[in-house]
């Protein structure tokens, strides 16, 4: 699958209640009929120094970059979103057209 994608890797605040942001990012996916793949994952192999305080990764795949576009302006997007920006520390954010190397099996 190609396509165009929102990655966004993430260190949460420490006070913060995680499980109740994955929850509210998979309520937000479902919603949005333009997001056509969500995955996300918690560290759990890499040393500190090479993660540099980032401990959650999520990744959207959309058809297209107008999916994707009209997805940030989506109004449960933009309502998740300052609950989301609230409980991080740090992030870093890439959107990038997908370059497909190997397909799944």
């Amino acid at each position: 699958m190609g396509g165009f994608k929102h990655l966004v890797v993430v260190k949460f605040k420490e006070d913060v209640a995680v499980e109740e942001i994955l929850k509210g990012m998979e309520k937000l996916v479902s919603e949005v009929d333009a997001v056509k793949c969500f995955e996300w994952g918690q560290d759990i192999e890499s040393e500190e120094m090479l993660r540099q305080g980032f401990t959650h990764v999520f990744l959207m795949t959309f058809e297209k970059k107008e999916d994707y576009t009209a997805f940030t302006t989506h109004p449960t997007h933009v309502e998740f979103s300052a609950t989301f920006v609230a409980a991080i520390d740090k992030f870093v954010v890439l959107d990038f057209p997908s370059v497909v190397a190997k397909s799944p099996a």
